[in-house]
């Protein structure tokens, strides 16, 4: 959810690491608790900690209104109707996406109705006094040719500026990762890139270049279809059966196959599943972990391959974008119930407290919200359940922007430069995913305060669980596990921050698990009932903004014939 997933010609590994370090065969702290502010023992009172006093609040996402969904609850008749020509249920990027392709092809005649407050889904962004940020995903990578989408919103978004004579394009500089890129916390010590150097074995590198060099070999492969082995769009990929037959095992048992048994290399991996997947090694299908290292062929006239697009909102840039350029109409806190008919349909939805309903009719439909929610609403798929739906699994992840004042001023100490963040910041011996910061793109050399964009897939219990454990918690309990990881990174970080922000999302994503993205079920699911497209990344089994948007151009321009 932090990023996407990013490749580069030299070395076949993430952009968010140095693939140059690899190729070339390239947290310490006490308790938070014990850092803060003596406090004052009251008779019959426990000590005061700062950290008591910090605020802490939980914003998302809805659980409640989409809970409604779950069935035993007794909507009201509508007392509104309204007509349009092609309704979407679902404001994430996917249904952002249709609208904006609906407008581009001169189809203003379409309602969006979307469940939470704002559209954008976990692409979505808040903000403050000190900075803009995201509450979710947090760059988009620079997109290969194949991502023909993506491309033109850049364009349309001022953000692609020209091409040169090789066809590659010239992006908005502003927009461009700035430097320090990444940075991992290792040994008590930051090292430049993420991926492990400190203390890094002859055999530690050999594993590294043996990893590096399949990953750039599948970049460069083409099955016997003449397609790319990887790809984005997913289902633009080889359907050779050689490399499908990656999605039939773990990458935990990939490396078990190939013999890498390097703690770091295993570390880097694991974190890159976690990140881009919410998923484990060991539950990862191993074509969706190779996609990951070999599926981007991003180029730039002035930017290397491997450079990613980021904003202090992250991707609610690029929310703001589409949803700028789509021309119908937006309905926010509107909780789609109901969606039943053969054309015109009827969508009936509630606001988020349930008590008053409404109803649009339309001559078509494009559900872009996740296809779990399909099954509770759809009339048919209610009266016969698909197959399939079993098979969607969804990781739950938590997301924290922590908001720093009055930080360490100075560069003589280390301690001081500690505190000079860099965009990416993870620690080795942490079950997060460390932190960006959000103000990284600002022009001004250092910031006295800031915001931490702090993330943290839920990935240590079955999705069920965690997803019940995670909303059941209390923000003082989110509080006292973000500042106890935080400070392992910054001792005694609580003495600067002003506030926490958690969102909770509850299925952040859809898990590639083994044998999930070429099996039946996600094949399944991309049929349209009649005159009801799907649009939502959790066809292509990978949620990234590349895919959730094919998603969603695809089911509008499939509608637009349908009506034609």
């Amino acid at each position: 959810m932090k990023n996407g997933p990013n490749t580069s010609a030299d070395g076949g590994l993430s952009g968010r690491l140095s693939r140059r370090e690899l190729v070339a065969g390239a947290a310490q702290g006490a308790a938070l608790g014990a850092l803060g502010v003596a406090g004052v023992t009251l008779s019959g009172a426990a000590p005061f900690r700062r950290r008591d006093g910090i605020p802490t609040v939980i914003r998302g996402a809805g659980a409640a209104a989409g809970h409604l969904l779950r069935g035993g609850v007794a909507f009201p008749a509508p007392s509104t109707r309204a007509k349009t020509r092609i309704a979407i249920v679902g404001g994430g990027v996917a249904g952002l996406s249709a609208a904006w392709w609906l407008t581009r092809q001169g189809v203003n005649d379409h309602v969006l109705l979307e469940l939470e407050d704002a559209v954008g889904g976990s692409a979505r962004g808040g903000g403050n006094a000190v900075s803009a940020y995201p509450w979710g995903a947090h760059y988009l990578p620079i997109p290969g040719r194949d991502a023909r989408y993506v491309r033109l919103l850049l364009e349309d978004a001022g953000i692609i500026r020209g091409y040169d004579a090789q066809g590659r394009p010239f992006y908005d500089e502003t927009a461009l990762c700035g430097a320090p890129h990444e940075r991992l916390m290792l040994h008590g010590r930051w090292q430049e890139g993420i991926l492990p150097q400190l203390g890094a074995s002859a055999d530690d590198r050999r594993q590294y270049g043996e990893f590096a060099g399949m990953m750039t070999a599948y970049r460069a492969t083409v099955g016997a279809d003449g397609k790319r082995a990887f790809t984005i769009p997913v289902d633009a990929s080889s359907a050779d059966p050689v490399y499908r037959a990656l999605d039939g095992l773990t990458m935990a048992g990939l490396f078990a196959q190939r013999g890498w048994t390097s703690p770091y290399l295993r570390w880097y991996v694991e974190y890159c599943c976690r990140d881009d997947f919410g998923t484990t090694m060991a539950e990862t299908s191993a074509w969706a972990g190779v996609h990951y290292f070999a599926a981007r062929n991003g180029d730039a006239a002035n930017a290397d391959d491997n450079a990613v697009l980021t904003w202090p909102e992250g991707n609610a840039r690029l929310v703001a974008e589409l949803r700028a350029r789509g021309k119908g109409e937006v309905r926010t806190g509107a909780v789609v119930h109901d969606v039943r008919g053969d054309g015109p349909y009827e969508i009936d939805y509630v606001g988020a407290d349930g008590r008053e309903s409404h109803r649009v009719e339309a001559d078509a439909v494009i559900f872009a919200a996740p296809r779990f929610v399909a099954a509770h609403v759809l009339a048919a798929y209610r009266a016969a359940p698909p197959a399939w739906a079993g098979d969607f699994t969804y990781a739950p992840w938590m997301v924290a922007n922590v908001t720093l004042e009055n930080l360490p001023d100075g560069e003589k100490s280390e301690e001081a430069r500690a505190w000079r963040f860099a965009w990416d910041n993870v620690s080795y011996t942490s079950d997060s995913l460390g932190y960006v910061n959000a103000t990284h793109q600002s022009l001004a050399a250092y910031h006295r305060a800031t915001v931490l964009t702090h993330y943290w897939p839920l990935t240590g219990a079955a999705p069920k669980d965690a997803r019940a454990a995670a909303l059941a918690r209390t923000p003082a309990a989110w509080r006292d596990q973000i500042l106890d990881d935080l400070d392992h990174m910054h001792a005694g970080i609580e003495e600067h921050v002003a506030s926490i922000d958690v969102w909770l999302w509850g299925h952040g994503m859809v898990r590639p698990t083994k044998g999930f993205l070429w099996g039946e079920s996600r094949a399944a699911a991309q049929a349209p009932l009649g005159r009801i497209f799907f649009a939502h990344s959790d066809m292509s089994g990978l949620s990234i903004f590349e895919e959730a948007q094919y998603r969603g151009v695809e089911a509008a321009a499939a509608a637009i014939g349908a009506l034609a």
